[in-house]
């Protein structure tokens, strides 16, 4: 036994000793590398980590209250709450759908309670109200938002950043939003707006369904158009290195689930694809699975035909795959890092045929409630009128357009990045 290596004593003893170290040095220096290229890459500095490098500076002497839940992390995942409580006056707490934990399911409501990591009062902004109240509030010199959003109008934790931005502006409470990445990239921007009856909580701004902007930003666009009400006054703690072009792998953050059926970042774009058709009875897209979004079928389907049209259209940087599970049929699809396809078109092409395998009945066979939820999620009911009259697939992607085109213009003014 030589340092760790076992010599064979019918060999060459003295070039198999250097041809292991030299072997296992090779591998060192691999590793050693590895780490400097990941710490060199590494170079994003989340809001919440700025505000730790300037020594909590604008929350200094002042009483604090965090919108948070399990992703208001630090970027050596350090909990936001625990820091503000051990540098801070932390007051309260409040949380958005899915809990402080992020545990409970979609559309669940939630209760207050005590956070045991802090001792603070973790208001439900899930339950009851959807606003934190006057008493929520009492005592409180200036609330704080650090979430995790993916990018997609339909998720509510920027309905919770827009009520809570409408109760600082009635209080008259300055609100801060420690910015985070967008994980879908800042470039990307897809589908139509939502028409006023339509504003809701599951569509709370008029925004394109994907929007490509990081929460801070849209925090200012929201306060400038007047979206949550009376102005607040806003301050935005922008990140350090992260730039538009950037998906989450490219920051080399840890993922933590946003909530149960968004265990993982690709998550956030298998969302975007199936997330509104899964609003309609009889459409399945894998909730509550091991992969939530990333799978789409209807009893009615025929899976292989159903495969092959989508696989036909020769999107790029998606596949589609047949699945069967008992009586649904349908396609699983695998994405590509940064899939080059308008992720949002991929959903209405999807939608345009399962309708079309229905017979026409996908919507007459969804309960009134549910449609609800779906036209506020897509931001307009007509939707139904287009499919059912036949409208292509192709023309309705193409009717969102202009409103990308302009959207695109209309947000420049609040960029940080």
């Amino acid at each position: 036994m030589f340092n760790g290596i076992l010599v064979d004593p019918n060999r060459d003893s003295a070039g198999s000793v250097i041809r292991h170290l030299n072997a296992r040095m090779a591998c060192l220096v691999a590793v050693v590398v590895g780490l400097l290229c990941v710490d060199a890459k590494a170079a994003v500095d989340l809001g919440i980590d700025v505000l730790e490098q300037s020594n909590f500076a604008v929350l200094k002497g002042k009483r604090v209250g965090l919108v948070t839940n399990q992703t208001g992390v630090d970027r050596k995942g350090i909990r936001t709450r625990v820091l503000l409580r051990q540098n801070c006056n932390l007051i309260a707490l409040y949380t958005p759908e899915h809990g402080l934990d992020g545990t409970e399911k979609a559309g669940r409501y939630v209760k207050s309670r005590k956070d045991r990591q802090t001792g603070a009062m973790a208001y439900s902004l899930y339950g009851p109200t959807r606003k934190p109240s006057r008493e929520m509030l009492r005592g409180i010199d200036v609330l704080v938002f650090d979430l995790q959003d993916i990018g997609c109008r339909g998720y509510t934790y920027i309905s919770t950043m827009g009520k809570c931005m409408e109760a600082a502006g009635e209080n008259h409470i300055p609100f801060v939003v420690l910015d985070r990445p967008n994980p879908l990239g800042g470039v990307r921007i897809e589908g139509p707006s939502v028409e006023p009856h339509w504003i809701s909580f599951v569509s709370a701004f008029p925004v394109p369904y994907v929007h490509g902007m990081t929460v801070g930003e849209l925090a200012q666009m929201v306060n400038a158009k007047g979206w949550a009400g009376p102005r607040c006054e806003l301050t935005v703690i922008p990140m350090h290195g992260w730039s538009r072009d950037m998906m989450w792998g490219d920051t080399l953050l840890r993922w933590i689930p946003t909530s149960p059926n968004i265990p993982r970042a690709n998550s956030t774009s298998a969302y975007v694809v199936t997330g509104m058709a899964g609003e309609l009875t009889g459409v399945e897209t894998g909730v509550g699975g091991q992969a939530p979004f990333e799978t789409i079928s209807a009893s009615w389907l025929d899976g292989d035909s159903f495969t092959r049209h989508l696989n036909s259209l020769g999107l790029s940087g998606i596949s589609f795959h047949p699945m069967q599970r008992g009586k649904q049929q349908g396609c699983y699809f695998t994405l590509s890092r940064d899939p080059d396809t308008n992720l949002t078109a991929v959903g209405m092409y999807m939608l345009a045929d399962i309708n079309r395998a229905s017979h026409n009945s996908l919507f007459r066979q969804t309960s009134p409630s549910k449609l609800d939820i779906f036209f506020k999620i897509y931001g307009s009911a007509s939707i139904r009128s287009q499919l059912e009259s036949g409208v292509s697939a192709e023309k309705i992607i193409a009717s969102w357009r202009d409103n990308e085109t302009s959207f695109r213009r209309a947000r420049a003014p609040y960029l940080l990045y």
